[in-house]
């Protein structure tokens, strides 16, 4: 009885650290929503970084499989993505307002191709994707409107708001697991015999 126990204590105790990381993740999301300035900037050197190390991880595969068809095409996207990462460290700024004005012309693009869509195919979800297609228009036009100064806060609400969902959803998966497992353990012990109930045989009952 020690195994499955130590093993359902054990799937807990996992399910309580996934909670906690969800509830971390939540309080960054908030605290980014609030500063989202620092959480703009935060985001695109995490950005640079992830460019960079990936850069130095795919020279080394390249350099790895020298000889190869592909040696050359790795070395070449290794260096892009080393020199963008660069580019992004050194000028953040600049960096966030190239991809705000990006983010800008997506939601610019997706909102009329949603809300002609719609109009064409006319299908049964026709009032969401119109509603779907004006939200993003809208958004684009905001963001557009006011770039370069929508720069310093557009990335960092999304980059908190995707903290803050991830961490809703691993607090929601936390605390579900550690509930299935409660009530599994409920069950088990339920159906494991006591020291002062006897265990009935089949030969038991015929007697």
């Amino acid at each position: 009885m020690n195994g499955p126990t130590a093993e359902r204590r054990k799937l807990s105790r996992s399910f309580g650290w996934l909670a906690l990381l969800g509830t971390l993740l939540v309080i960054a999301g908030i605290i980014g929503l609030i500063y989202a300035g620092v959480a703009t900037l935060t985001s695109m050197l995490l950005f640079g970084w992830l460019l960079l190390v990936g850069g130095l991880v795919g020279l080394l595969h390249a350099i790895e499989s020298r000889g190869t068809n592909y040696f050359w095409l790795g070395v070449v996207v290794a260096a892009l993505n080393i020199a963008a990462g660069v580019v992004v460290i050194k000028h953040p700024e600049g960096t966030a307002e190239a991809l705000t004005m990006f983010a800008a012309l997506l939601f610019l693009t997706g909102g009329v191709f949603r809300l002609v869509g719609s109009v064409v195919v006319r299908g049964p979800q026709m009032g969401w994707t119109l509603l779907q297609g004006a939200f993003g228009l809208l958004l684009g036009l905001l963001v557009l409107f006011d770039w370069p100064h929508s720069s310093l806060y557009v990335l960092g609400c999304f980059f908190s708001l995707a903290l803050l969902f991830d961490g809703l959803g691993l607090i929601a998966i936390g605390i579900g697991g550690r509930r299935i497992v409660s009530m599994v353990s409920e069950r088990l012990d339920e159906s494991v015999p006591t020291a002062d109930e006897p265990i009935t045989t089949p030969e038991d009952g015929q007697k």
